[in-house]
C-alpha cells in the first residue's frame, strides 16, 4: 500500500510504503460504529442522579378524600404523576455505561477507519513538522501551506513543547501522538496528516 507524501507546500512529491493490513483493509461500517460508540460510552462518568419517589421530601398524608371531591384520586404528593414528584425510574449515580470491545476488534476498527481515510483521499504523510519556537502564527502558516480545507488532525510520533504550545489555540487543528489517537478523532476531522514516524508506530501498534 502506497500513501501519498506531501511536501511543505502541499504538493505530492512521492509515496510511502505502508502495510496493506492497516491502510488497505476493507470498509466495515458495523465494526467502526461499534468501536466509536464504545469509545464515547466509556468516556461517560455516570455521576448524574435523579430523585425517586422515596427521595422527595413531601407529606405522606392523603391530599384529599378518595370520593366526593370531583377530582382524580390521589394518594401522596410525591407521586410521579404530580409536578415536583419523584421519577418512576430514576437515574442512579453509579450507573455503568462502559462497553467491552476486544483488543482485536478495536485494532481492526481503527485500521478500517485509516483505510477508509486513504480511499477518500483524506489521509496524507508528511516528513516532519518541526518548529524552532512556540509561535501559533508560524504553525498556522505551515498547516495552511498544505492546502487543506476544513479541520486537520496531525498525528506525530513525538509531540514536543513547541508544537503543543503553537497548536493548542487553533480551533480547527488538533495535534496528537500516535498512542493518543482515538476512533472519534479520526472520524471527526476532515483531514489527517501523519508523520513518517507515526506511520511506523501505527504499524507496530495495530499491525
Amino acid at each position: 500500500m502506497d500513501l501519498k507524501l506531501l511536501s511543505g507546500n502541499g504538493e505530492k512529491t512521492a509515496t510511502v510504503a505502508a502495510s496493506d493490513a492497516l491502510f488497505g483493509r476493507e470498509y466495515n461500517e458495523a465494526l467502526i460504529h461499534q468501536v466509536v460508540v464504545a469509545f464515547q460510552a466509556n468516556g461517560r462518568q455516570g455521576t448524574r442522579a435523579q430523585k425517586g419517589r422515596a427521595d422527595i421530601n413531601k407529606s405522606h398524608k392523603k391530599p384529599w378524600a378518595q370520593k366526593g371531591t370531583g377530582r382524580a384520586r390521589a394518594g401522596q404528593a410525591n407521586s410521579p404523576l404530580w409536578r415536583g414528584g419523584g421519577k418512576i425510574f430514576p437515574s442512579s449515580p453509579d450507573e455503568n455505561f462502559s462497553h467491552k470491545v476486544n483488543r482485536k476488534m478495536y485494532r481492526a476498527g481503527v485500521a478500517s477507519i485509516l483505510s477508509q481515510l486513504v480511499r477518500e483521499d483524506r489521509l496524507a504523510v508528511i516528513d516532519d513538522l518541526a518548529l524552532d519556537s512556540p509561535k501559533t502564527k508560524a504553525f498556522a502558516q505551515k498547516i495552511k501551506a498544505f492546502g487543506l480545507t476544513g479541520t486537520v488532525l496531525l498525528v506525530t510520533d513525538k509531540l514536543d513543547d513547541n508544537m503543543y504550545l503553537s497548536s493548542r489555540n487553533l480551533p480547527d487543528v488538533l495535534v496528537l501522538e500516535t498512542r493518543e489517537v482515538d476512533p472519534v478523532s479520526l472520524v471527526r476531522f476532515n483531514n489527517v496528516l501523519v508523520t513518517r514516524g507515526a506511520v511506523a508506530q501505527f504499524e507496530e501498534m495495530l499491525g
